[in-house]
Formats: C-alpha cells, sequence, structure tokens
C-alpha cells in the first residue's frame, strides 16, 4: 500500500472498467489517486484508487469505520486534494486548478447531502432552497421558481412555507436534497444521507433516490448501512484506503 506524490515505479495498472465508446460520459474519473497525510508513520488513507462513475449512475461506497470513507468523499467533493493520482470531473482535470477555480466548479457541479440536514432554523423551507442559488445571481423569481420546482420533485411543495423546526427528520433531508439538486448539478454527493432517519424515514429516503436516478441523476451515497448500500446499482468497497467493486 505504498503511495507518495512522485510517480508509482511499478507497471502500470489496467484502467478500471468503465463505458465503451457509446456508453454515458464519465462524471467521476479518479486514477490511482492516493491520499497521505503526514504523521509519523504517514497515514496511507487512500492507496491508489481508481473509479468511474457514468452519467445515471447510482454508486454506494460501503466500508467500517476509518476505511476511508470521509477521505474519498473530501477528494470527490473537492474539499480536499489528492497526495497523488488525477481526479477529472465531468471531464475537467481538478488535480491542476486553483482554490477559486475548484471552489466553482464544486458548486455548479456538486450537490451535497449531509447527515446532519444543515438547515437554517430562520428561514422558510423555500428559503433554505433559494440559498443554494444566491451565489449564481439571477432574479429572484427565477430562483424562485427553480427552488419551488425542486421541492415538487421530492413532494415537499406543501412545506414551502414552514420553518424547518415544523419538519420531520424525514421531511428535513427531502428539503436538503432539493437544496442538492436545486441547481441540476452533475453529481449528488450524498454523506450517510440516512443516519439520523429511523426505518420508516430511511425508507422513504431511498425511495427518492431511486426516483432521482430514474431521472436522470448521478449519485454517489457514502454509508456503512448494508441496507442503505443494497437500494444502490453499484457498489464498492473500501478497506484500508483500497477500494474494490462488489
Amino acid at each position: 500500500m505504498w503511495c507518495s506524490a512522485t510517480p508509482d515505479p511499478r507497471p502500470a495498472r489496467p484502467r478500471p472498467p468503465g463505458p465503451g465508446p457509446a456508453g454515458p460520459p464519465d462524471v467521476i474519473r479518479l486514477r490511482d489517486v492516493c491520499r497521505v497525510f503526514p504523521a509519523e508513520p504517514p497515514v496511507h488513507a487512500l492507496a491508489h484508487v481508481s473509479l468511474r462513475v457514468r452519467r445515471g449512475d447510482y454508486l454506494a461506497v460501503v466500508g467500517p469505520s476509518g476505511s476511508g470513507k470521509s477521505t474519498l468523499l473530501n477528494i470527490l467533493g473537492l474539499l480536499d486534494r489528492p497526495t497523488s493520482g488525477r481526479y477529472e470531473l465531468d471531464g475537467i482535470e481538478t488535480t491542476t486548478l486553483g482554490d477559486g477555480a475548484r471552489t466553482r466548479l464544486r458548486g455548479h457541479r456538486i450537490g451535497f447531502v449531509f447527515q446532519a440536514f444543515h438547515l437554517l432554523p430562520r428561514r422558510t423551507v423555500l428559503e433554505n432552497v433559494m440559498i443554494a442559488m444566491i451565489y449564481g445571481g439571477g432574479p429572484r423569481g427565477e430562483r424562485r421558481a427553480r427552488a419551488e420546482a425542486a421541492l415538487a420533485k421530492v413532494g415537499m411543495s406543501h412545506r414551502a412555507g414552514f420553518p424547518p423546526e415544523r419538519l420531520s427528520g424525514g421531511e428535513r433531508q427531502r428539503v436538503a436534497i432539493a437544496r442538492a439538486i436545486v441547481r441540476e448539478p452533475s453529481l449528488l454527493l450524498c454523506d450517510e444521507p440516512t443516519g439520523n432517519l429511523d426505518s420508516r424515514n430511511t425508507g422513504l429516503i431511498l425511495d427518492l433516490f431511486d426516483d432521482l436516478r430514474d431521472q436522470g441523476h448521478t449519485i454517489v451515497v457514502i454509508t456503512h448501512e448494508h441496507e442503505v448500500a443494497k437500494r444502490a446499482h453499484r457498489r464498492v468497497r473500501i478497506v484500508d484506503g483500497v477500494l474494490a467493486e462488489e
């Protein structure tokens, strides 16, 4: 499990499986990505990870605590940089971009859904969704219409004027998903999205992910829960920083 910032001296690894020339384009393309955290000894959080995710895929990344899931999430979400290797998002090589360009790319191409809903308590449901578009500009009326359409897509139009405190956990997560998809990102990146939900609401959120995938959204779910992972159409497992397709 050798990683460094210098080229790997071993023979080239075969390319990860992916679509042929006529298949859907890649949204995610990781090539031999390593992430090493300085320590004594160094912590090899990701070890030569290669992964392709096509447009319209629904992928679950599973693994135990400390396996490297959070590090992989941060790399995919452009919140951290790999020590070595390449990461293309929508065909854009991200590892050579400056911080400002990475921030803009993240804002336009990635929608995040977290275990904690991160809704603003003094804003209505509709306002919470509209906030996701505030940095993109555009007329307020247009932003409102897009927020209303996103809420309709997740079945929350009837709660548009409510504050988050009047919603159940499952309803709050639906609003968070609406906020994540309102800008029509290339990738919906979900970190333990059902971790704060009971079994009934977990099922409803997973049903919603099925619907979003059917509508063409590309979804990557980071989870340690078997029931969540088995609903995805593809699963990869990460253990000690090593990724393998199930």
